[in-house]
């Protein structure tokens, strides 16, 4: 059972591991591991099922250049029609399971269930759904009960509480103390041949208002779309544009606080990973990626303006994620 923690960073875990007992008991014997750039959910999530990099299931940000042209959100366009089934690319570990007689199962939040980015990253899973956290580990049980089976239990929890409030706030930390304590009933009733293992998709850094970055119009000439997320903008340009030159200025804007680059050099650095020719157009002409706790607005009354917590770039709060053993394979 693969138990995956909405926006658990290993920063944010180890500065409050005191509220957390049975997931710190775990944090000096396993080494962390590193999420997906963009660090974002969408992006990791499909990362996650697929054991691929972004540049190759195509979901490469939060919002990305659909078919159309126009800027499509990965959580919600397969469900408003802007995105086709087939946009994530590659077969799910789910699929794999099920191809060679295992039981696969997903578990979440109900409301969840049958949603067009679910199809997409969880394809070849049953899914059961759980309302509380509490819940989704009283499925997990019986899951662990029947035959051999490849389970994976989401929990957004948390990742809700930071956007609200910061992963800083007691908000969050009461979020935490929540799962610590389902986790450890759950391992209580685990046998001995079963194994659990916790990580996240991504870290968090708490962005407060006062950090947040209006862009003009100026910053915007030759940019006819921005994707991506607050932490990641991904600009698009006007056919003939010079992305160089696009970046070049944002380099002089922002340099000590982003990291800026054009798409071919993002590609070139990795950052996608390996990235087919079928998803680069999906990519930014220019990529701005907040090294600092900044996190940048296109419009002033955005209404993503009153979260807190937020990810998506390349800094180490947000990459840096755990891989904590339990059970058998403790």
């Amino acid at each position: 059972m693969v138990v995956l923690v909405d926006g658990l960073g290993l920063a944010a875990l180890t500065a409050r591991g005191g509220h957390a007992r049975t997931l710190a008991s775990r944090l000096a014997r396993d080494a962390p591991i590193s999420s997906v750039f963009p660090t974002t959910t969408a992006s990791a999530l499909a990362s996650f099922a697929t054991g691929t990099d972004p540049g190759r299931h195509g979901v490469v940000g939060y919002t990305a250049l659909g078919p159309d042209g126009t800027v499509v959100n990965h959580l919600s366009g397969w469900d408003d029609g802007g995105l086709p089934r087939g946009w994530q690319r590659m077969p799910t570990c789910f699929e794999r399971a099920t191809a060679v007689g295992l039981r696969a199962v997903a578990i979440g939040p109900e409301r969840y269930r049958g949603s067009g980015f679910t199809d997409a990253v969880l394809h070849g899973a049953e899914y059961l759904g759980g309302r509380s956290i509490a819940d989704r580990f009283a499925r997990a049980r019986e899951v662990l009960a029947g035959p051999s089976a490849l389970g994976y239990l989401y929990v957004p929890e948390l990742d809700t509480a930071a956007h609200a409030r910061g992963w800083e706030s007691d908000t969050w930390v009461a979020a935490l103390e929540e799962l610590d304590a389902a986790l450890a009933t759950f391992l209580a009733g685990v046998g001995p041949r079963d194994g659990v293992l916790v990580t996240a998709d991504h870290g968090v850094v708490d962005v407060p208002h006062e950090r947040q970055v209006v862009v003009g119009d100026a910053a915007l000439d030759g940019v006819v779309a921005v994707a991506g997320e607050p932490r990641c903008l991904q600009l698009h340009l006007a056919p003939g544009v010079d992305a160089d030159e696009v970046a070049a200025r944002w380099r002089e804007r922002e340099g000590r606080r982003a990291w800026v680059a054009t798409r071919a050099e993002a590609v070139a650095a990795g950052w996608f990973g390996e990235v087919d020719p079928e998803v680069v157009p999906r990519i930014g002409d220019v990529l701005v990626a907040a090294r600092d706790r900044v996190a940048y607005y296109i419009d002033p009354e955005d209404r993503g303006r009153r979260m807190i917590g937020q990810h998506g770039s390349l800094s180490a709060d947000e990459l840096a994620i755990p891989l904590l053993r339990f059970a058998r394979w403790a």
